[in-house]
């Protein structure tokens, strides 16, 4: 019995050990994969929402799903969100240069924190992949929205009110179809990955 102890634990510490390592290789294609996919999504699903009136980030949305599949500890997170806002400083994906840094960052950290916060109705339905987008993707966009009202009307001596309704219109729908989607996407790609 106490060789079925031992060989347990010791399966037990190396699964730990395994854990605090990081993430894998497996983790580390798939958050390519998905800031790839964020950026091709940007430059041609983006466009056609915009007609609509709406201006989805799928670059914040893939990040933050990235996130949510590989749980990556907080510091990987914001490496995560560094390389998303890197991404963004191409010419076709930028709109106002390095601001898409800072608020990237700020987005992934936060996403970093609450991937590890259990967010279950009931014990049953995980809320986390919706609550978590929303609120990182709000604040990603806040960020940049206050970065660029900033440099773009308060230093011109312009009012900002009108930039600050707008933006506070954009940031809300971004957070809120980014939730959306992700909440849809989380739960078929688990599945594939546990396979």
């Amino acid at each position: 019995m106490s060789d079925i102890n031992t060989a347990a634990a010791k399966r037990t510490v190396a699964t730990g050990q395994a854990a605090k390592k990081g993430l894998t290789t497996q983790d580390l294609i798939l958050i390519a994969v998905l800031l790839a996919a964020g950026a091709v999504l940007k430059l041609t699903a983006a466009s056609l929402f915009a007609s609509f009136g709406m201006k989805p980030n799928f670059i914040i949305a893939m990040y933050c799903l990235a996130i949510i599949l590989t749980k990556p500890k907080v510091g990987q997170a914001v490496i995560i969100g560094l390389i998303a806002g890197l991404i963004c400083q191409l010419p076709m994906l930028n709109a106002t240069p390095g601001l898409n840094i800072v608020s990237e960052v700020l987005g992934a950290l936060v996403c970093g924190l609450l991937v590890k916060v259990p967010m279950k109705i009931g014990g049953k339905v995980d809320i986390n992949p919706f609550v978590n987008t929303f609120f990182s993707t709000f604040v990603s966009g806040a960020s940049f929205a206050l970065m660029a009202i900033y440099i773009n009307v308060i230093s011109q001596g312009t009012d900002p009110t009108p930039a600050l309704i707008a933006y506070a219109t954009i940031v809300l729908g971004t957070a809120t179809i980014n939730a959306i989607l992700n909440t849809i996407l989380v739960p078929p790609l688990r599945k594939v990955l546990k396979k």
